[in-house]
């Protein structure tokens, strides 16, 4: 007994099956997880090792690239790009996308890491392995308090990140801008002169006092009790009184008396924060592991709300990125027009179908989509804008199955056979076709589920939610549907039409009959005219796809989301203190577009991080590494539709107060994170050549119009002093390298030289100069080293300072020096443009390069490329389970060639819709193109399957071609009008990025439907060499 029989027997069964399908979704549905993007693991690592004092050069020799040397060993690894600056060395580390367990790589990379440690030079820091680059952060919240002290701030915002963190769904919370306690130790250098001190000297004692060393065990007859001999500090009072022996005296002083001690805080800071304008910090709160953000968002609302209320007045607390209200917005607007295609699906159904047939047809509609999404939920599928797309995407085609379905049911009954009957004879003769065509549409979806790529990941949900969809309206059209039809399907015998619905399916039935007939002399002319209708088709698609090279092309359009982001870069060598003071300024000016009494649009606040990236609020933004000339600014305004507005008020503002920095207002994008849209690698070995060729790039992109924000990541040459020490003099007087070099720190910058504990926390201990005097390219006089003897001399009199120009850092890509030039573009230019304008000339170029110099594009050619090859690689999987199916259900080369011809149909729609819409190419309309020949192809599959069943009723070979394809010309229609009007919503109410695809799908499916119905019975006619008919 197979499904069907099972189901018309056992009704009972059946119907409880449908009910708990219906419950189970909707159960699964009010808990499943939600998502603006499905979420994908980055693959990324940073291993950052300081360098203290060492400059470019010295770290990308003597560390960055023994780690590289090692790193590039792991035979997972796709990339190794590093940056060496002054006292740091960062390298980042990307796995290639087709490994999807990372930790046992990242163990991997700590392992390899650790084995390079003792080939590094002892000053050089322990190396740290950060494999939480990819964390994205949904919610960010400042805490601003303008009436309370520093120390106040900071307490209040660990108290709350304290109790953000025993949230259930709260994975982890960082807190940006704070800064970093130190204990100073600040000296006079005149007052360590007269006392014969020098700062190694108070270095070296102060670092061998505190300390925490074992006094081993004591053992007596009863017990063993160890032993622990004071030495570490226990208090800042405890340092003031440290006792310190005077060279060459017995005399001995308190600290106290020596320097001045206090405690403080990092100075120059690191980084900051401020939020519209004023002193903040910044709280960012990342989900846990297959959470939802929305349910996180309301228990980050009830705590708010009791926060407010403990807290006194003047503490404030500014949303900055809210991830649950904008992925509430989505799905909902998602859900909305999904409910909207499905009523106007069925609103089709029952005026074609009349009411009875189309109620039928229509109920598998909220019995699949409720299946689906149980069966979404049991999978870890989360709700999202890709998984909702894809439901939508499928809901013409689920209703494919159906039609088929009570149309042959209906067509039986008319003929006079029992309804029972008639169910289970459609059902054996459809079941293989209806699957095959099924699995043949999952199956062109599964090249983008295959693809080895992040955008390949963050679709990957289409061929998911598509084949579960389309197997459960399949196994739903051949037990539910055929019950249904035996229930409730009257065919009534006779002329006589009494009721007003029966007039009505008789009205529906006389021009289905005129259509057929309209239809059938269109046949019988092209089947006559086969080679002129052939060659027509072929002219019509050869135009078709010469105009492709006339629509633009956009990889994934910018997000419609109110919030956009400000870059700016000063000069390389700039202080932190320079880069505050103009994001102070812009702060100023961006005070004046919020809005008024007279303009209810503008900016509501911001934040700007000033010194590194921010964190990664939304999956695309990309952090860079921390320097003091960078800050990026996040900006929330009214509403979407105000964003280019205040992103070209800002630019012209910046750009005209602000010469010599380098800004780029961004909104959010769509899809995988992309640093710039125009990336211009150039590869080599001379810093020199380098600098001379991205000049030379520079002035190509400033000469294509609407590219801005020309930069690269080298940036100029800074000044550096260097000390030239008098080896001779300085052993002669018992002096070494290391001494110096301390010294200089020390009465600079400040050096570490101990650590204080206090309870958790750990407090660098900082030895200082009190000031820092400085003439021209002369050291300051008053520095002073002890000799071996015990004595202080001035540091002159061993070494003398020049000075000079080297870069501040030297980027390498797979240990190669790389220079990046980068550049964003005005909003009517498209990267595409400017790249098939750059690749030629970047190839001319090339040859008057000298030997070993190289080139590549990143950014926006970079991320196409590498997506739309990981799915064109994997095509030929998709096709050649395609070919199977077909052969399997056809067992004929030449009716499989006729499917297969059909598919490139739907390209000569899709040309027609995105001129006509003023669309674009994208990845998206790659997505639709797939969904049309899947479709295009279940079209095919169910006309030729007609066509055979026709002959084997005893029609000749001609009679058998026109009448399957007038039986079939209503099912495809229809399943052509419920696709479109399915897709309507996603293209006007589904956002810019999900547009072209929609059009693609529309336009090319009613395209291909008109083709499809008059070119495959052509085809079968030319290849199984049909005479034409008279």
């Amino acid at each position: 007994m197979n499904m069907t029989a099972l189901a018309l027997h056992k009704k009972q069964l059946m119907g409880l099956i449908v009910l708990a399908a219906i419950l189970l979704g909707i159960s699964s549905f009010l808990s499943i997880p939600q998502a603006q993007d499905p979420g994908f693991p980055i693959r990324t690592a940073q291993v950052i090792t300081p360098f203290p004092g060492a400059s470019p050069e010295h770290v990308e020799e003597l560390v960055t690239d023994k780690l590289e040397k090692a790193i590039q060993e792991m035979p997972e690894l796709e990339s190794v790009n590093s940056i060496s600056k002054y006292g740091v060395s960062i390298i980042t580390v990307d796995i290639q996308d087709r490994y999807k367990d990372l930790r046992p790589i990242w163990d991997s990379l700590r392992r390899k890491v650790d084995g390079v440690q003792n080939e590094l030079p002892a000053a050089a820091g322990q190396s740290s392995v950060n494999d939480e680059y990819g964390d994205v952060f949904g919610i960010v919240l400042s805490v601003v308090a303008n009436d309370h002290s520093y120390d106040e701030l900071k307490t209040i915002a660990d108290q709350v990140r304290d109790e953000f963190l025993r949230l259930p769904l709260v994975g982890k919370v960082d807190i940006y801008g704070a800064q970093q306690e130190r204990i100073y130790i600040e000296y006079e250098n005149t007052h360590l002169q007269d006392l014969g001190l020098s700062p190694n000297y108070l270095a070296q004692f102060l670092a061998n006092k505190n300390v925490i060393l074992s006094g081993g065990e004591w053992q007596t007859e009863h017990e063993v009790m160890s032993i622990e001999p004071s030495g570490n500090l226990e208090s800042v009072e405890a340092l003031q009184r440290t006792y310190v022996p005077l060279p060459n005296s017995t005399e001995v002083l308190p600290l106290g008396n020596i320097a001045n001690i206090y405690r403080g805080y990092e100075y120059p800071p690191q980084s900051m924060v401020t939020t519209n304008g004023d002193n903040s910090l910044t709280l960012a709160i990342a989900m846990i592991d297959g959470g939802n953000i929305v349910k996180l968002g309301e228990q980050v609302e009830n705590l708010m709300a009791q926060l407010n209320q403990n807290y006194p007045w003047g503490v404030d607390f500014e949303i900055i990125a809210y991830q649950p209200e904008r992925v509430e917005n989505t799905v909902d607007s998602f859900v909305n027009n999904l409910l909207q295609a499905i009523a106007v699906v069925s609103g089709v159904m029952l005026i074609t179908l009349g009411l009875r047939t189309g109620l039928i047809v229509a109920s598998l509609i909220p019995v699949t989509i409720a299946a689906t999404i149980a069966i979404m939920y049991w999978l870890g599928i989360g709700l999202d804008q890709v998984s909702l797309a894809a439901l939508m995407i499928a809901l013409g085609m689920l209703v494919d199955n159906s039609i088929v379905m009570a149309e042959s049911i209906m067509t039986r009954m008319q003929r006079g056979q029992k309804a029972y009957s008639a169910a289970i004879e459609s059902a054996n003769e459809l079941k293989l076709s209806l699957l095959t065509s099924s699995l043949t549409t999952s199956a062109a979806f599964l090249p983008i589920f295959l693809a080895e790529s992040t955008t390949g990941e963050y679709t990957a949900p289409l061929f998911k939610v598509v084949s579960i969809t389309l197997l459960a309206s399949w196994f739903f059209s051949l037990t539910m549907i055929p019950l249904l039809c035996v229930l409730f399907l009257k065919i009534k015998q006779g002329k006589h039409e009494d009721t007003e619905s029966e007039k009505q399916g008789s009205a529906q039935s006389d021009k289905q009959q005129k259509a057929e007939r309209a239809y059938g002399r269109f046949l019988s002319t092209i089947l006559h005219y086969r080679y002129p209708s052939m060659a027509a088709v072929l002219v019509v698609f050869s135009v078709a796809i010469y105009s492709f090279r006339f629509i633009p092309v956009i990889f994934f359009p910018p997000s419609e989301d109110p919030t956009f982001k400000l870059e700016i870069e000063l000069p390389v060598g700039s202080p932190i203190s320079k880069t505050q003071a103009i994001t102070q300024e812009i702060d100023s000016y961006l005070e004046t577009l919020k809005p008024s009494a007279d303009n209810e649009e503008g900016l509501t606040n911001w934040a700007a991080f000033i010194g590194n990236g921010g964190p990664r609020y939304v999956l695309s933004h990309t952090t860079k590494p921390a320097s003091p000339n960078y800050a990026v600014f996040i900006l929330n305004t009214t509403s979407g539709e105000v964003v280019d507005k205040m992103m070209a008020k800002i630019d012209q503002h910046v750009f005209a107060h602000f010469p010599d920095v380098v800004h780029s207002t961004r909104k959010i994008e769509n899809g995988a994170a992309i640093k710039n849209p125009i990336e211009v690698r150039i590869m080599g070995e001379s810093v020199e050549q380098l600098y001379a060729l991205s000049d030379s790039v520079k002035q190509k992109l400033a000469s294509i119009n609407g590219v801005r924000a020309i930069n690269d990541d080298w940036g100029n040459k800074t000044k550096n002093l260097f000390v030239n020490i008098d080896e001779a003099q300085a052993q002669r007087l018992g002096i070494n390298n290391a001494d110096i070099a301390q010294v200089i720190q020390a009465s600079t910058t400040g050096i570490q030289i101990s650590e204080y504990r206090e309870n958790e926390d750990i407090i660098p201990i900082m030895l200082k100069a009190s000031s820092q005097q400085y003439n021209g390219n002369d050291l300051p006089t008053s520095m002073n080293v002890l000799t071996h003897d015990l004595n202080s001399v001035p540091l002159g009199q061993v070494a003398q300072a020049n000075l000079e120009w080297q870069p501040a850092l030297i980027p390498r890509r797979d240990r190669m020096k790389t220079i990046t030039v980068s550049a964003s573009l005005a909003p009517d230019l498209t990267a595409a443009e400017v790249n098939q304008a750059l690749r030629p000339w970047l190839a001319q170029a090339q040859q008057q390069w000298p030997n070993g110099y190289r080139w590549e594009l990143g950014g926006v050619a970079e991320s196409s490329g590498t997506a739309n090859k990981s799915i064109f690689e994997k095509l030929p999987v998709a096709g050649v389970i395609i070919l199977v199916l077909l052969m399997a259900q056809f067992n004929c080369i030449r009716k499989t060639t006729i499917i297969l011809m059909t598919i490139p149909l739907g390209l000569i729609g899709v040309a027609f819709g995105l001129h006509v819409a003023q669309s674009y190419i994208g990845f998206m309309t790659l997505l639709g193109i797939i969904s049309l020949a899947g479709i295009v192809i279940n079209n095919a599959i169910v006309l030729i399957d007609r066509i055979d069943i026709e002959k084997q009723l005893g029609h000749s070979h001609y009679d058998a071609i026109v009448v399957a394809a007038k039986q079939r010309m209503r099912p495809i229609l229809l399943t052509t009008a419920t696709t479109v009007v399915g897709m309507i919503p996603l293209w006007l109410g589904g956002g810019v990025m999900w547009e072209p695809m929609a059009i693609a799908i529309i336009f090319g499916l009613l395209g291909a439907t008109v083709l499809t119905l008059g070119v495959v019975p052509v085809l079968y006619a030319i290849l199984f060499r049909v005479r034409a008919e008279s």
